[in-house]
């Protein structure tokens, strides 16, 4: 494995570390905040991040390339109103688990649309990595949906879904030699526009305490102004479905972090399964 690429992996990780450490902060949010507001606010603050830094750079200059726009607007969409949105709708309607578990199945859709649109093709080596860390996840969660609402388990797959078509979409732009901080910056306005315009729609002004605006900021500065940035300038080293998979191992992550943080315990039995997933995503990074 290359220095390069390395990198890139070790960046990625960390930015699904950030990702985990945010269901802790979002169910805790929830309990003032309503779902829409809290996803609203916390990419409202990381626009306001991102979006100065991105046109003291110059990077303006996309808004005026032809067709950029466009493909940034729908990016925006999918990554931010539809992925984000919905998920913490998810989390508002299912356990925590029960949504870690369905979107653990979003690099099945990163790798149909990515031999589509991107040609990228996994080794044998590489599928096989995929199918365990997708079994381990299945393995870890023994029936999380039990009890489930429809509509919590629909709106969670509408959320990986997005997301899959964001991780493609923001590849494809990557490779188009599209700046990662413009991309970042313009496409996260632009969906949260629609989430703020969602929120004061279906749940009106929210005032919030203080203690809700520290997990705000630091959901928004931290957890999505910079590891979106750093998110997307490893998609520019990594194929899509690498990467996908790599955030598999976030079901591991979130598993310790509601253990040490809220208090949910795993039984020694979960310990195969995340040792399924951490392999299958170990394996997808190694190259034939």
């Amino acid at each position: 494995m290359g220095r390069s690429r390395l990198f890139a992996v070790l960046e990625a990780l960390f930015v699904t570390f950030l990702w985990s450490s945010s269901y802790v902060l979002v169910k805790v949010g929830l309990r003032e905040i309503g779902p829409l507001t809290l996803v609203a606010y916390r990419y409202t603050v990381a626009s306001l991040v991102l979006l100065p830094l991105a046109l003291s750079r110059g990077h303006g200059a996309l808004l005026r390339e032809r067709g950029v726009p466009l493909r940034l607007g729908v990016l925006g969409f999918l990554g931010i109103t539809l992925a984000q949105g919905f998920q913490v709708l998810g989390l508002f309607l299912l356990p925590a688990v029960s949504v870690t578990f369905l979107l653990n199945f979003t690099p099945i859709t990163v790798l149909a649309l990515g031999a589509v649109a991107l040609n990228e093709r996994p080794s044998r080596l590489q599928f096989g990595g995929i199918a365990l860390a997708v079994v381990g996840a299945a393995l870890f969660f023994n029936d999380p949906l039990a009890s489930a609402s429809l509509r919590g388990i629909l709106v969670s797959l509408l959320s990986g879904v997005g997301w899959g078509t964001y991780i493609v979409l923001g590849r494809r732009l990557s490779m188009d030699r599209v700046p990662v901080l413009g991309l970042t910056a313009f496409s996260m306005a632009g969906g949260t526009v629609l989430l703020l315009a969602s929120a004061f729609l279906f749940e009106g002004f929210t005032v919030v305490s203080l203690a809700g605006w520290g997990i705000i900021l630091w959901l928004g500065v931290v957890n999505t102004a910079l590891a979106f940035f750093m998110w997307n300038r490893a998609l520019g080293r990594l194929e899509a479905f690498e990467i996908s998979v790599l955030q598999n191992t976030m079901l591991i992550q979130i598993a310790v972090l509601a253990w040490v943080f809220l208090g949910e315990r795993f039984g020694v039995a979960k310990v195969p399964a995340m040792a399924l997933v951490f392999l299958g995503a170990l394996i997808v990074q190694l190259r034939k």
